[in-house]
């Protein structure tokens, strides 16, 4: 794969089957001074200098109508061609001219005055639970929620900060914790929201066990999709069992029919809610049983329950020590539930989700639609759940075009009904015969029949049944007989066989999915699929010709760093530079390095700061190397080594290529960095028995028991074994940035104006910047002390349990367990925790990847623990630039680190 391409394909995401501006884009003319060789009079010479820019764009060729429109950012009225108005429009997001946003929750992004209450609480006794250490706290982080300012006995409280799933809050003895957002629509559970808007938990604190002994509960059953029992019976006994062992929650209850020996599950309580009715199973021996209420029309809703809940016979004075801590978990179940009431209890978890989406969109983007289009978004709330469920459907398919025949959902109980009401409402759009299909359309249609059923019309058609078997042939031959007006008949023959038609609209998809720059990045990526060359080269031209017209060079000079850092990111420049740089690749590929050059000395023109420059630079340098420009390769490498911007694997590469070209006579001075780039790294060598030796395909070789393994695993045996006893987890930089995102979960989601535009967000948005650091350098310095002076594992464990399950940048809650990461963590030592730490916090875009493969550790008693780091290479590897910057920069912080090269064992 072409460099640069994996990352502009994360950028496109799912690529969308109709494009509003592809033609546009290919028909219309542009301003560009670029020509490539081959591809009009111009040609990039020698050094990547343009020659000639004749048949480039002349004076008035490809001038655009000049118009007049109001800003959507800043409301000013702007003037020119649609170059113009985009450059500006950029231009005002990276100055940030957008209102300003003081961030109170993430979830909620309300931003209005804080009203002030106060709270007097009665001194309660800590029992030693996690979750009732703050029992009355969590009250007041509640109103908090909801914008107060608290006082507590005299002492002010701030208000919370939100990652994408829940609340993160600060107690009042400063340490960080998770709780219920007020307003908020949960993104990952099956059941609808169940939590409350914007009220203050009363609790009841005269309430005992006896008090609730038979009190009936109204909640429902979710995750039927993992049931395995599908059919239902009104009036079913139930009873409620723990599930500690559920991988995705450990809170979890399972429900379980006990009409038939407590074999059945039936599914589990919503997540919210087996929050608090664990812990009571769990801690205050309660018990849980009742009946289903009503069976729903699909086997995959939710199912409405009754359950009442009775107490064990407690032993000792357990009830009178929790008696605090009960009332804390009743109380928010109650709450829950009574959230639940007044959510819709119909909708499935995507079509929530895409709700939820489009509102979010309309209450903070409004400024960016026009008033017929709002109109037409928030008509999708009016359609009803078929409707709602079926384009939703669509709209995540392939398509663009789907047959009627093939639309079955168990969730959708008539499609056709659907169907008429998203026509209707111009949502959709069918094939119709008594209009000429476009033929376009009707080449993707064909495409939808099966080879039994084209070869069928075929030989309706009389023609010759055996022309070809695969179904592209036959397709291309139906084509080829209706454009020569030989079967006027197809489209009608086609429609018999589907039974209809239909694709999503294309207002629809336009309004939905709205960006231009965006359509560049997909159109490039599917012209290379197709070998495309000459559509390839036309989205380069558009691409550079987008840059070269921005009136203002982003500099440090002209806006802020801290702003330019992450704003930028959002703009057309920063999707046209992906596009451009892929193109890099693409002439690179092809050996056209003169039209590589030119590409590569304009972005470092025009992104003067910008975290990618260090990368430009070194292709700037290979590529001046291979047309014989040794001198210049060599002073691109040189200033980029003065270049701020150029850093980690970068770096560490110019540093390499610097002394290698810039031996006696070029340079005769040794550079300051020599002795330090060519540090030797501790290398153990491992014999393997192959598996295979082709080059070009991963190494597997033979583990120690017998089984196939590769390269890591082979590594794990050999340090469990003969290298030393060591345990450990090959996760590259997985396990890393978990620990980071857990050791400094209340760092990246501290009360920073601006960075929490979304609730969708997993982390700050200047988390990638330098700003991250700066900005945070008190607060970030002061936990990074913490660390190092020990507490990492209790701040781990302290973010593991509060945070579970919450979606965090870097962190993956299945891949690791907190057994694995509480001993890695122990045995690294808070020196050299802090010190990385405060490397990824200082700049997290650079060093995120390139870690060392393998994590090791083992005790050698209850006071005495070390750490290794291993990058695992095969027998045809080496290390890349970035792993070796890590490696020499782990070495710095005092990591013990090597490499283990595995090589095939000698044949006799």
């Amino acid at each position: 794969m072409l460099r640069g391409r994996e990352s502009l394909i994360r950028l496109v995401g799912k690529r969308r089957r109709f494009l509003p501006h592809r033609q546009a884009f290919l028909s219309a003319p542009f301003q560009s001074s670029l020509n490539f060789r081959g591809d009009g009079d111009g040609e990039v010479g020698n050094n990547g200098k343009m020659e000639s820019l004749e048949g480039g764009g002349g004076e008035h060729e490809g001038e655009e109508d000049s118009v007049e429109v109001s800003c959507p950012v800043c409301g000013n009225k702007v003037s020119g061609n649609n170059t113009a108005i985009n450059s500006h429009i950029d231009v005002c997001l990276l100055r940030g001219t957008k209102r300003k946003l003081t961030q109170r929750t993430l979830l909620e992004m309300k931003f209005s005055q804080k009203s002030k209450v106060q709270i007097h609480t009665p001194v309660l006794e800590p029992l030693g639970n996690s979750l009732f250490d703050n029992i009355v706290q969590d009250s007041i982080h509640r109103l908090s929620d909801c914008g107060a300012s608290v006082e507590v006995n005299g002492s002010n409280l701030c208000g919370s900060v939100l990652n994408s799933k829940s609340v993160t809050e600060t107690d009042i003895d400063g340490r960080s914790k998770n709780t219920v957002n007020s307003d908020r629509t949960d993104i990952n559970v099956d059941a609808p929201s169940l939590l409350l808007k914007n009220e203050v938990p009363e609790c009841d604190f005269a309430m005992s066990m006896d008090d609730i002994s038979g009190t009936i509960l109204e909640t429902f059953i979710v995750g039927r999709r993992f049931s395995n029992e599908k059919e239902l019976n009104p009036g079913e006994n139930i009873i409620l069992v723990r599930d500690p062992h559920n991988a995705k929650d450990p809170n979890a209850i399972e429900v379980i029919s006990s009409d038939t020996g407590y074999s059945k599950v039936l599914g589990f309580l919503p997540r919210e809610l087996a929050r608090y009715l664990s812990p009571l199973i769990d801690k205050c021996c309660l018990r849980f049983e009742g009946q289903v209420t009503s069976v729903p029309e699909c086997s995959f809703d939710i199912v409405p329950i009754q359950v009442s809940c009775r107490k064990i016979v407690l032993n000792g004075n357990k009830e009178n020590n929790s008696i605090n801590f009960f009332r804390y978990l009743w109380n928010n179940a109650l709450q829950v539930i009574e959230s639940a009431k007044k959510s819709s209890t119909s909708t499935t978890k995507y079509q929530q989700n895409f709700c939820v989406f489009v509102q979010e969109v309309l209450r903070n983007n409004s400024h960016l639609f026009a008033d017929d289009e709002k109109d037409f978004m928030e008509s999708f709330n009016s359609l009803s759940d078929d409707s709602q469920r079926l384009f939703i459907r669509l709209y995540t398919r392939k398509g663009p075009w789907f047959r009627m025949s093939s639309i079955s959902y168990p969730e959708i109980l008539d499609p056709q009904k659907a169907v008429e009401e998203l026509s209707e409402k111009g949502y959709t759009c069918s094939f119709e015969v008594k209009t000429k299909p476009h033929d376009d359309d009707l080449s993707r249609i064909v495409n939808l029949l099966t080879v039994a059923e084209l070869r069928e019309i075929m030989c309706t058609l009389k023609k010759n049944c055996s022309f070809g078997t695969r179904k592209q042939d036959l397709i291309a031959s139906l084509l080829s007989i209706y454009k020569d007006g030989f079967c006027s008949r197809l489209p009608g023959m086609i429609l018999d066989k589907t039974c209809g038609c239909i694709s999503i609209s294309s207002k629809a998809e336009a309004l939905f999915w709205r960006a231009e720059a965006i359509e560049v990045a997909q159109m490039i990526d599917e012209s290379l699929d197709e070998n495309n060359n000459e559509l390839v080269l036309r989205c380069i031209k558009i691409a550079q010709s987008h840059i070269s017209s921005t009136p203002m060079k982003i500099t440090e000079s002209s806006i802020s760093k801290s702003v330019v850092s992450f704003h930028f990111s959002f703009s057309a420049s920063w999707v046209y530079s992906k596009v451009i740089l892929l193109g890099i690749s693409f002439f690179e590929r092809e050996r056209r390095y003169n039209d590589a050059i030119y590409l590569l000395k304009q972005l470092l023109e025009c992104f003067t700061c910008n975290g990618r420059r260090g990368y430009w630079m070194l292709r700037l340098s290979v590529d001046l190397e291979h047309i014989g420009c040794h001198d210049e390769s060599l002073s691109v490498a040189e200033n980029g080594l003065l270049d701020p911007w150029v850093r980690a694997g970068s770096r560490m590469a110019l540093q390499r290529r610097v002394l290698r070209l810039g031996k006696p006579p070029r340079r005769w001075k040794i550079p300051d960095f020599a002795k330090s780039v060519k540090r030797k790294i501790n290398e153990v060598h491992v014999l393997g028995r192959p598996l295979n030796s082709e080059t070009g395909t991963k190494s597997r070789f033979y583990g120690e028991d017998g089984e196939q393994c590769g390269v890591e695993e082979l590594a794990l045996q050999y340090y469990a074994g003969e290298g030393g006893g060591w345990k450990g987890v090959h996760t590259e930089s997985g396990i890393w940035l978990t620990i980071f995102g857990l050791l400094m979960w209340d760092v990246m989601f501290c009360d920073v104006p601006n960075v929490f535009r979304t609730r969708f967000q997993t982390a700050p948005l200047d988390l990638e910047t330098d700003s991250f650091y700066l900005v945070r350098k008190d607060q970030i310095e002061s936990h990074l002390k913490k660390i190092h002076d020990g507490m990492a594992e209790e701040i781990l464990i302290t973010s593991w349990q509060s945070h579970q399950g919450t979606a965090c940048r870097g962190v993956n809650w299945d891949r690791v367990t907190l057994s694995d990461l509480r001993a890695a963590v122990g045995c690294i030592g808070g020196p050299c925790l802090a010190l990385f730490c405060r490397h990824l916090a200082q700049d997290y875009r650079s060093w995120s990847s390139g870690m060392p493969d393998l994590l090791l550790w083992r005790f050698h008693d209850e006071y005495r623990a070390e750490a290794k780091l291993v990058e695992v290479k095969g027998p045809r590897d080496r290390l890349s630039e970035q792993q070796r910057a890590w490696l020499l920069l782990l070495m710095d912080c005092g990591f013990n680190t090597e490499v283990c090269k595995v090589s095939p064992e000698p044949t006799p």
